[in-house]
């Protein structure tokens, strides 16, 4: 791997997985095009993995300070509420993380076709929210699961996990503000988690990444971490003025393109 293919791969991690895209959607379509085994390359995984984690922290750091203080007080406040409604949102990804990633595996490794056809459902989940203009409801514990659930399915390369968590979110009357704000924060334990299960593999079978330089690896952090700044910063603005449509239409077009590529 290459400076310049490190850069193109951390910026499009960095920029899919907060916009309502599908990282693991484009990065499938980017490795294809390139011609690149990221599955493969295990560091350059973790790392980029990281840089999004650490965007996330940045971006919510006084949200995760607040949360963490007042549910250490071990009082049932409102922090510790959420927090626990954040902790229900993480029991379908992962119940399916653990117990059926074989499966899941299937459906990952070049298979634009299938990657086509699930961008194209982001794109019909994401313009569902056009029609709903009604948003007052706070998270509740079964809403919590419910977009969790959406979480889960968002595994699925092309399926958007920002898209799919925010329009469930907003889908289920949840004001703007709470359903970004839920939605990027009950991600944060399993990107960890993913990354610390990478990085484990990594340790694991250190060869597979041998050849990637690491300045390469460098140029991949950090093009994740500033991306992800700037597509969180933007993906908050867009949910607020309700612009998911045009999300929606972009997921549409590269969706169809995908599926049209593969007919020959």
């Amino acid at each position: 791997m290459n400076f310049f293919e490190a850069f193109i791969l951390g910026l499009v991690q960095g920029l899919t997985e907060f916009l309502p895209v599908s990282s693991s959607g484009h990065l499938e379509l980017g490795t294809a095009i390139l011609g690149i085994k990221v599955s493969d390359n295990l560091l350059f995984a973790v790392i980029v993995h990281a840089a999004t984690a650490l965007s996330t922290i940045t971006i919510f750091r006084n949200d995760i300070a607040v949360l963490i203080k007042e549910t250490l007080l071990f009082k049932w406040n409102e922090s510790t509420k959420y927090a626990f409604k954040l902790a229900i949102s993480m029991i379908p990804v992962g119940i399916v993380g653990l117990f059926f990633e074989n499966e899941l595996n299937q459906f990952f490794g070049g298979k634009v076709m299938f990657v086509g056809s699930m961008l194209i459902v982001t794109s019909m989940l994401l313009a569902f929210t056009y029609l709903n203009k009604s948003h007052t409801r706070k998270i509740s514990y079964t809403s919590a699961f419910i977009i969790g659930l959406a979480q889960a399915v968002a595994i699925l390369p092309g399926i958007s996990r920002s898209g799919a968590t925010i329009a469930t979110a907003l889908l289920l009357k949840t004001d703007k503000d709470e359903s970004t704000r839920f939605s990027f924060l009950m991600v944060l334990v399993p990107i960890l988690g993913a990354t610390a299960l990478k990085f484990k593999d990594y340790l694991g079978n250190p060869t597979a990444s041998d050849e990637i330089p690491a300045l390469s690896l460098l140029i991949g952090f950090i093009a994740a971490f500033i991306s992800g700044l700037l597509a969180c910063r933007w993906m908050i603005a867009v949910v607020k003025k309700g612009k998911l449509i045009y999300f929606a239409v972009y997921c549409f077009i590269i969706g169809t393109i995908a599926i049209i590529s593969q007919l020959h």
